[in-house]
């Protein structure tokens, strides 16, 4: 493992190493900021649905897996705080354990998206689709239908970005195991964790939305 000096990081268009961090960081929390007003455009849509089929989101609830989708919220908050443990050790000038850590942590990833996936395919089997293509007689109504087409449509984004954010992990691990963080520069470690927390985040308000709320 061949760790590289912090000064072979800077750009040429930056004077210094902390300004050069400061603008990575500047620009995720730009991207993350993004990313909020995405999910909250879409909560806005499900609070504003809700108020009218109040009735028919809570049946819609009672249908979801309340099993699965805690197992998986326990899942991202433990990979969270992998991640969070591989940045902090990292800070403190360790970083042999920081790519074991981000390959755990991805790994939990995949296990929460076979877990939808399961999810997903018992909802299948039953006939619950979005939109039109919803068939299960046993939850009749309009409201059930747009309950489950915003379940499919919001979880199936966070699911996206649970995908990417595995790769962008695997990838930090791969970094990290070339020797390319250390105590004085690891700002990709620290945006990919940024990222990942995100990921939770969401999932935590996506969790009582459609499952609690029953």
């Amino acid at each position: 493992m061949t760790v590289q000096s912090p000064e072979a990081r800077l750009q040429f268009q930056f004077e210094d190493l902390p300004k050069q961090a400061h603008a990575a960081r500047l620009g995720m929390w730009a991207f993350l900021g993004s990313e909020v007003l995405f999910f909250g455009a879409l909560f806005t849509l499900y609070a504003t649905y809700r108020s009218e089929y109040e009735a028919g989101f809570a049946a819609g609830a009672r249908a979801t897996d309340l099993l699965l989708g805690s197992a998986n919220t326990v899942i991202l908050i433990t990979s969270s705080f992998l991640v969070a443990l591989a940045v902090v050790g990292v800070r403190a000038g360790g970083t042999r354990r920081t790519g074991h850590l981000l390959v755990a942590a991805s790994a939990l990833g995949a296990v929460f998206l076979v877990l939808k996936g399961i999810e997903y395919a018992h909802h299948f089997r039953d006939g619950i689709y979005p939109g039109r293509f919803f068939d299960d007689p046993a939850l009749p109504g309009q409201g059930v239908r747009v309950f489950f087409t915003l379940y499919y449509l919001m979880t199936g984004f966070h699911a996206l970005h649970v995908a990417v954010g595995i790769v962008l992990l695997l990838v930090l691990a791969r970094m990290s195991s070339r020797g390319r963080f250390t105590e004085a520069w690891h700002t990709p470690l620290e945006l990919g964790g940024l990222y990942w927390h995100l990921v939770d985040v969401v999932w935590i308000f996506l969790w009582p939305v459609f499952y609690l709320l029953r």
